[in-house]
C-alpha cells in the first residue's frame, strides 16, 4: 500500500507540475503586456485589440498541440514600477512559456529582463530599439523592423524624392525611441549629402513648443523640411503649433506618428505630414492579408485597425504560435530555438525571418503622407543603407 501510494502521489505531483508550466492541460499561457491607459494606450490599445483577435482566431482553429492559447494580459499603465511588477506576476504566479507586448523600448526594458531572468522569451510587437535585443540577450525578439530601418527610410525618401537638401530636426530627449530615431535619420540624411541646419529639443509632455518655434523661424534660409522625433501623444501637438505659426514645409517623423491623435489633434495642419510605419491599413490599397485583417478586426470590434500597430499585436500571436507549434513543445527553451528559426512567416505587417543570430526581421518601411486629411500610401522603402545600431 505504501509503494502504491508513493507511485500515486509522485505522480500527482508530476502532473500538477505539468499543468503549472503554461496552463492547464488544456491552454498554453502567453503573458500579453501593454499600456491600455497613459502615454501609450494610442499604441498600445490596437496592439491589444490584434493579439486578442489572433489568440481567438487561433483556438477557433483547433488551438496549437491542441490546446488553447490563453493570453494572461496586464496594463502596464505607461508605468515603468507597474510593468515591472506585472511581468513578475506573469512569470511567478501565471506561469506564462511566453512575454509579448509594448510599443515603447523603456517599456519592454521594464519587463523582458524579468522574462529572460526566468528563462522565457520576451517578443515586443512595436519597439523599435534595434539596441534591445543586446541590452537582454537571446530572450529579447522584435516582430517589427528596427529604428534604424525606418529613420533611414525616412532620410533615403525625404533626399530622393521630396529633393529634401536641409532639415530642421526637432528631438523629444525623454524617450530612448525618440532619441535613436533622430540620431539615426541625421546619421543617414548627412551621409546622403544633406545637412541638418538646426537641432533642438523638448521633453516628452511639453505643451508650448513657442520656444523652439521662435528658434526656427529664425533661420535664413528656411529648412526644405522638418523632422520632428515624436512620441504618438506629443506629436499631434507639436505639428498643430508648428503649423498655427505659420510653418508649411513637410514633416517627416516615425511610427510614432501612427496614430489617431495627429489627425484628432492637428487636423488640417496634419496635411505635408509624412512618416514611416510598419504597413498601412486601408482596405483599399492594403495587400491581401491587410485586407483580410482589417475585415476580422471591423467584424470583431465595430471599427477599423487604428493604425499599424493592430497589425503588430496580431503578427506577434502568430509568430509565438508559429514558434510552440513547430518546437511541438510548451518547453520555453525550445519555443526559444524555434523562434530563432522563423523564415517567411506571412503578416500582415510583412513577412518575418530570424536570419542567423539576429532576432530583428528586416522588413520594408511604409512610407505614410497625410493628404486632404486623408492617410496615404506614398512609397514602400527598403533602405539601401542603414545605420549601425
Amino acid at each position: 500500500m505504501k509503494n502504491a501510494l508513493r507511485v500515486f502521489l509522485a505522480a500527482a505531483i508530476v502532473m500538477a507540475l505539468a499543468a503549472c508550466a503554461g496552463g492547464s492541460s488544456k491552454t498554453i499561457k502567453l503573458g500579453m503586456l501593454y499600456n491600455m491607459t497613459g502615454s501609450q494606450a494610442s499604441l498600445d490599445g490596437p496592439s491589444a485589440n490584434g493579439a486578442k483577435l489572433a489568440a481567438k482566431e487561433i483556438n477557433a482553429k483547433g488551438g496549437v498541440l491542441g490546446k488553447q492559447i490563453e493570453l494572461v494580459s496586464y496594463d502596464g499603465k505607461s508605468d515603468a514600477e507597474t510593468i515591472g511588477k506585472a511581468s513578475a506576476q506573469l512569470v511567478e504566479k501565471d506561469k506564462v512559456v511566453a512575454m509579448f507586448g509594448f510599443s515603447d523600448s523603456d517599456m519592454v526594458m521594464a519587463a523582458a529582463p524579468t522574462a529572460a531572468k526566468a528563462g522565457i522569451v520576451f517578443v515586443t510587437s512595436g519597439a523599435t530599439s534595434p539596441k534591445l535585443p543586446s541590452q537582454v540577450p537571446n530572450y529579447l525578439f522584435l516582430s517589427c523592423f528596427g529604428d534604424n530601418v525606418q529613420a533611414a527610410a525616412a532620410a533615403e525618401y525625404a533626399f530622393n524624392t521630396l529633393k529634401a537638401k536641409t532639415s530642421y530636426l526637432l528631438i523629444d530627449k525623454g524617450m530612448e525611441y525618440t532619441l535613436l530615431l533622430g540620431k539615426y535619420f541625421k546619421e543617414r540624411f548627412t551621409e546622403l549629402g544633406g545637412s541638418v541646419v538646426l537641432e533642438d529639443t523638448y521633453q516628452t509632455g511639453d505643451k508650448d513648443f513657442s520656444a523652439q518655434i521662435t528658434k526656427f523661424k529664425t533661420l535664413k534660409p528656411q529648412p526644405d523640411m522638418l523632422f520632428i522625433s515624436s512620441g504618438p501623444d506629443d506629436i499631434g501637438t507639436i505639428v498643430k503649433q508648428f503649423r498655427d505659426a505659420g510653418v508649411k514645409q513637410p514633416i517627416f517623423g516615425g511610427d510614432g506618428y501612427d496614430t489617431p491623435l495627429l489627425l484628432q489633434i492637428a487636423g488640417k495642419g496634419a496635411d505635408n505630414v509624412y512618416y514611416t510605419t510598419h504597413s498601412l491599413m486601408d482596405k483599399k490599397a492594403g495587400s491581401p492579408e491587410v485586407q483580410k485583417f482589417i475585415a476580422a478586426y471591423e467584424a470583431e470590434y465595430k471599427t477599423v485597425p487604428e493604425n499599424a500597430f493592430a497589425g503588430l499585436g496580431y503578427d506577434t500571436v502568430y509568430l509565438l504560435a508559429d514558434a510552440i507549434k513547430r518546437a511541438n513543445s510548451t518547453d520555453p527553451k525550445k519555443i526559444k530555438e524555434a523562434l530563432q528559426t522563423t523564415k517567411d512567416l506571412p503578416g500582415v505587417t510583412g513577412a518575418i525571418t530570424f536570419q542567423s543570430g539576429n532576432p530583428i526581421p528586416q522588413k520594408g518601411v511604409a512610407i505614410i503622407e497625410v493628404k486632404d486629411g486623408q492617410l496615404q500610401l506614398a512609397a514602400q522603402v527598403v533602405p539601401q543603407k542603414v545605420p549601425a545600431p
